[in-house]
């Protein structure tokens, strides 16, 4: 019996939405560790180099709560080769841009396609899956998702460091043609489901306020994982510390599937409360050995337990906004947790341009410390309750 469900989770059309959601992450995530130098040596301020890096995010915020919207009412195809055709767009912009102007224009674009494709394929990925495999199938796609996050930097920087800038976004611009590719050969399309009551109710939901919670610990997870996306080469080279730092996102990624894979049968059987525990602690000190670092083999520690933090939150987060909401509602859900992912994307390298502008480079990750112990806050003031529910929910499918 176990076995049969196994084997209807993963169809075609799962595994390519699978591959295919590794290339739309892969495409502005090879662009994050790079575009605040970038913006620097085309003349933008230490200020404009931390809001061009979270522009992107500020603006896939903003669309994110009409796309989980349309998730729920057209196509999941079509809105997500849009998505991809304006990654693809954004990236050329990267290649050709001379001003910081150029840059924030194409941030935009990518902020609008990224909106599309992430709220979309995490939607049509769901809709997908048996019902009793939501929490680990969302898991793997989660899976997929950091990975690109996790290697496609490490792509970039490698890149850069040998060819440039530019023919560093080339790639990214690849990455964002394979998912274009990829989705024209998914047979089921992600059509909208008609709605079989209040047929007459069309009212806007912006957000799903039973996911806020989960969208806020997401972001707080995030801000620091992105702060050093978006940093870690600048603040390598700033205190002159001798690491191979295209190594640390590989290293980052092989930790996280290890634990995806260790832990794929947890994640529809374990509270949400013990993941948000360990990851808490992981996460802190991941970030404090970032701050202490002076090897790579301080720097693959770190790695390994921020893959243990932010890593693993990123789709236990995702899979819960999911069981809160209900399916009937699973776009807005992912729209709502995507909006929290968002802001720490868009505040992680807002808060680390503003640390490595007005603070002394050795209070950097210090600072950034500080999100662990609110994360376990949010939960302790918002979400006890809840937490009992989703485990309830999660014994139901078992």
């Amino acid at each position: 019996m176990g076995k049969t469900k196994r084997e209807t989770m993963y169809t075609k059309d799962v595994i390519l939405i699978l591959a295919a959601s590794l290339g739309y992450f892969s495409c502005p995530m090879l662009a994050t560790p790079l575009i605040a130098g970038f913006s620097e040596e085309i003349g933008a301020s230490a200020a404009l180099m931390g809001m061009i890096g979270g522009m992107m995010n500020l603006c896939s915020l903003c669309c994110r709560p009409f796309v989980g919207n349309l998730a729920d009412k057209i196509s999941k195809y079509k809105v997500s080769f849009l998505g991809a055709g304006l990654m693809a767009l954004a990236c050329l912009g990267y290649i050709l841009a001379v001003s910081p102007a150029m840059i924030v224009a194409a941030r935009i674009i990518n902020g609008v396609g990224f909106a599309c494709c992430s709220v979309c394929m995490s939607t049509w990925m769901s809709n997908m899956l048996p019902k009793e495999k939501v929490g680990s199938g969302m898991g793997v796609y989660g899976m997929m998702n950091a990975l690109g996050m996790a290697v496609a930097p490490g792509i970039g920087v490698s890149v850069y460091q040998t060819f440039g800038y530019r023919p560093a976004f080339l790639i990214a611009l690849l990455f964002a043609v394979f998912t274009g590719v990829v989705i024209q050969f998914v047979s089921d399309r992600g059509e909208p489901v008609k709605a079989r009551t209040n047929a007459g109710k069309t009212r806007l939901r912006l957000v799903d306020k039973k996911v806020l919670p989960i969208a806020a610990i997401i972001m707080l997870f995030a801000i620091p994982y992105c702060a050093t996306q978006s940093f870690i080469v600048t603040y390598t080279e700033v205190r002159g510390i001798r690491v191979s730092v295209s190594l640390f996102f590989p290293l980052y990624a092989a930790v996280l599937l290890v634990l995806r894979f260790r832990m794929k049968g947890l994640f529809d059987r374990l509270p949400f409360r013990i993941f948000l525990i360990g990851s808490a602690v992981s996460s802190f000190i991941g970030i404090f050995l970032l701050g202490i670092m002076k090897s790579n083999m301080g720097m693959f520690f770190a790695a390994a337990f921020l893959a243990g933090g932010y890593g693993i939150m990123s789709s236990v987060c995702q899979s819960t906004a999911i069981l809160l909401a209900g399916k009937e509602h699973r776009g807005l859900a992912n729209s709502t947790y995507y909006i929290g992912l968002d802001l720490g994307m868009t505040l992680g390298p807002i808060i680390g341009g503003f640390l490595y502008g007005h603070l002394n480079i050795r209070l950097f990750y210090p600072v950034l410390l500080l999100t662990a112990p609110l994360e376990l806050a949010v939960y302790v003031l918002t979400m006890r309750k809840k937490g009992k529910n989703i485990q309830i929910e999660k014994d139901r499918k078992l």
